[in-house]
């Protein structure tokens, strides 16, 4: 009888020798895996053998390589947990790219397995042969080429190490054919220790006090809130913060959740979308205490014109990352929760001998701009269906439990706005690299990785039609998803700016998605729910229909008002001084309130 997470050993093998690829299935039980979304081929086949045996692997045969590889960082954003994803050589591992490119830009913890080439035909342009280590060296954290079997299991633990410390990332582990048939030994390596790869994760004391000292003196403070506090987990390290300063907050695309958006400290999302009241505390502030942030261009506009009056303290575990677009006058290395813990330390003590900040007239004066310009959107003339109101009632029914993920474009920018956030790790979705196609695999792998929870795609018509076939993966491996198509029946952001810039020329952004395809029937076909809606009034009915199903997947078209925008907006390239609350229509402030 085999034992459990254990794989057979066939009788031509000698005692104590196990195949590569049996060292490649165990080594990844050793690195604490249970799943893995993957498609097998003939380069990657050996690994699938033992792969079967394995009780401790859940092994999801996803549609595309491009499913898996999301699937993998749907699974990591939810979970925390390293994400794992196998494809076979040339297509297969070139499919993997975009999902490693997007891993590599949002910070997420992956591990992609795949197969190669043997050894000797390596640079003879061998059959679906390609070069995946040299195609992903700029969007890989790490990555590795193994054709020795005895290399397999450090390298896959040394993988594992690389892609969940310092500042997470994607890592990937080509395995020649060759080394998986091959027969060795298995030694699971008992420490990790690599020359040059020391992530710092302590702050220094000397740059937390001087922070410290920053924060004391400056009147117009704001927290700049990235994707790193989720990364680091310091949600609650830094709503202790914040609380205790009274300072205000912006949470970025990539770190909606990190700071309840119930909370009176709260501005919301700045940037290019963001809100009047979080783009104007960043211009206006003297101080930006950036944590787990990176100065994007999506969030600064035009660099020369941003925050003009600020310092900058600039907290990240990436040094790289420090000073890379904005000069940073106190930079501090480290994990952003002893970051956070160590700056309350400091800021108590001082507390303690009687120094506070005073920041009164700040938060009055902010107060009054989101009271002011609060988000809003208009109620279409001719009575169909707005999907902010769609994305609202989705996060009043659904609740702040649940997991959203979705891709890039309008809707995305409607579900981080319309949703409402109250807890890290739920909202999940392509921010750097801008993904369409992502949130259906994404919402897979995280609905795997949380199976209790409630788990809802917010798509785009445009996006779900790159990825849709992921539906007969969950439908078959009963993953139940839900996914809300937010259907404009355009490429809805290209058609923005096409209305706004481009004249109203709308040059191929119109997919007819309500007419071709039916996506109820496209649903149904895959063995999932289909629904749709496009009155207002049925809105709240329908996705209470969705809700109560969760025996299968759940697609709802919702079909909405084509020519709905995306408001608030900075145009890009100019000055976020420049700010547009709805068409041609400007904020008011006067600086002298503050």
């Amino acid at each position: 009888m085999r034992q459990a997470g254990k794989t057979a050993m066939s009788d031509s093998q000698s005692p104590g020798q196990i195949t590569g690829a049996q060292s490649l299935i165990r080594s990844l039980e050793n690195a604490g895996v249970e799943n893995i979304f993957g498609i097998p081929g003939g380069a990657i086949l050996p690994a699938y053998d033992p792969l079967m045996d394995s009780s401790a692997i859940r092994h999801i045969l996803v549609r595309h390589e491009q499913g898996a590889g999301h699937a993998a960082q749907g699974y990591a954003a939810a979970s925390g947990k390293v994400g794992v994803c196998m494809a076979t050589s040339g297509p297969g591992a070139t499919n993997l790219v975009t999902p490693l490119a997007d891993a590599h830009m949002d910070s997420v913890p992956m591990v992609a397995v795949t197969g190669q080439v043997g050894a000797s035909m390596i640079g003879t342009d061998a059959f679906q042969e390609a070069d995946i280590r040299g195609i992903t060296m700029p969007i890989t954290k790490h990555n590795f080429l193994v054709t020795d079997p005895a290399d397999i299991p450090r390298t896959v633990a040394e993988a594992f190490h690389i892609a969940s410390t310092g500042r997470p990332g994607p890592v990937l582990v080509d395995v020649a054919k060759s080394a998986l048939q091959a027969m060795t030994s298995f030694d699971w390596p008992t420490e990790i220790s690599m020359a040059g790869y020391r992530p710092v994760t302590r702050p220094h004391s000397k740059q937390i006090r001087e922070a410290a000292r920053l924060i004391l003196e400056s009147r117009r403070p704001v927290l700049y809130v990235g994707g790193g506090v989720i990364r680091a987990r310091a949600s609650q390290e830094l709503r202790a913060l914040a609380e205790f300063t009274g300072m205000p907050v912006v949470t970025t695309l990539m770190a909606r959740g990190a700071f309840p958006d119930s909370h009176a400290q709260h501005l919301g999302m700045p940037g290019m979308h963001g809100t009047v009241a979080a783009v104007a505390g960043l211009q206006k502030s003297d101080l930006i205490i950036s944590l787990g942030a990176r100065f994007d261009d999506r969030v600064t506009g035009n660099l020369d014109s941003f925050a003009p009056h600020a310092k900058v303290i600039h907290a990240d575990i990436d040094p790289a990352e420090i000073g890379k677009n904005r000069y940073t006058d106190v930079p501090i290395v480290g994990d952003c929760r002893e970051v956070i813990s160590d700056l309350l330390v400091a800021l108590r003590a001082e507390a303690e001998q009687g120094t506070t900040g005073d920041y009164e007239g700040w938060v009055a004066f902010l107060s009054g701009v989101k009271a002011s310009y609060p988000l809003g959107y208009d109620t279409p003339a001719d009575g169909s269906l707005a999907p902010q109101l769609v994305l609202e009632r989705l996060g009043r029914i659904a609740g702040p439990e649940s997991i959203y993920c979705a891709g890039v474009g309008q809707h995305q920018m409607w579900a981080a706005h319309y949703v409402g956030y109250e807890n890290p790790n739920t909202w999940i979705n392509s921010g750097g690299l801008g993904t369409m196609g992502y949130a259906v695999p994404a919402a897979m792998g995280a609905k795997v990785a949380m199976p209790g929870s409630t788990v809802w795609a917010i798509d785009g018509d445009g996006c779900f039609q790159m990825t849709n076939q992921e539906l007969a993966t969950c439908a078959i491996n009963d993953i139940p998803i839900k996914v809300a198509i937010i259907n404009n029946e355009s490429l809805g952001m290209v058609r923005q700016w096409q209305t706004l810039f481009y004249n109203e020329r709308y040059s191929n952004t119109d997919l007819h998605s309500k007419r071709i395809p039916d996506f109820v029937k496209l649903a149904d076909a895959y063995g999932c729910v289909g629904l749709s809606c496009d009155n207002p009034d049925d809105v709240d009915a329908t996705i209470e229909k969705a809700m109560a199903i969760d025996d299968q997947p759940v697609v709802v078209d919702f079909r909405v008002h084509r020519d709905a925008m995306v408001w608030p907006m900075v145009a890009a390239g100019t000055s976020n001084d420049e700010i547009k609350y709805a068409r041609d229509l400007a904020p008011d402030f006067d600086e002298d309130d503050i």
